[in-house]
């Protein structure tokens, strides 16, 4: 099952992180991309719905082409981070309105991250002080998210991908509520939030 319809308190994960974006006041469109096999499920939620590609950068294109055209400013958001406070998205917000063409937010990494070679041995023990751990919504001006999204890249995020474009991407707090759903213990997480 597309983790968008697994079921938290008697509601899906699509419907949380809507809940989020639709009463936000920055907020005006929301497009919900989905794959082609969840597209009926997807438009009960009485949003605009189009079916995704076969990699993050196709589907993010397809919701892009969705876009009203007086649409300045893109928020890409994962529906795996469905308690996303209405604070951090408004600090995306915030950095673009101020100038920012990219704007992520994130939180700093309280573990240490070791660098590991293809031979199973630590090859670095990085300098945690200046690391993050990035979360969505990741916020862009139009037209930097298309031109980035024209390249050709490997690379696993928005972000990435303008940074990979040659834009500078700034970077605004993000919080812990905004943890990422991706295993079944992040699923009874995600219960005790809701309870």
């Amino acid at each position: 099952m597309p983790k968008a319809f697994c079921v938290v308190r008697g509601r899906t994960l699509l419907a949380h992180v809507l809940d989020r974006f639709r009463t936000h006041p920055d907020v005006r469109d929301v497009i919900v991309v989905a794959p082609a096999s969840h597209l009926t499920e997807a438009a009960q939620a009485g949003v605009t719905v189009v079916a995704g590609g076969q990699t993050r950068q196709e589907s993010v294109n397809a919701g892009l082409a969705a876009l009203a055209l007086d649409v300045d400013a893109v928020l890409v958001h994962d529906v795996a981070r469905p308690f996303v406070p209405g604070e951090v998205i408004s600090r995306v917000v915030a950095a673009l309105r101020r100038g920012a063409v990219a704007a992520i937010p994130a939180v700093p990494v309280t573990d240490t991250v070791k660098l590991v070679d293809d031979t199973g041995f630590v090859s670095a023990t990085l300098d945690r002080a200046h690391l993050v751990s990035v979360q969505t919504p990741q916020g862009f001006r139009r037209d930097v998210l298309i031109a980035a999204h024209a390249l050709d890249s490997p690379v696993t995020d928005d972000a990435a991908l303008v940074e990979y474009a040659g834009y500078p991407v700034e970077v605004v707090a993000g919080a812990d509520e905004s943890f990422k759903i991706t295993r079944p213990w992040d699923l009874l997480v995600a219960e005790a939030v809701v309870r």
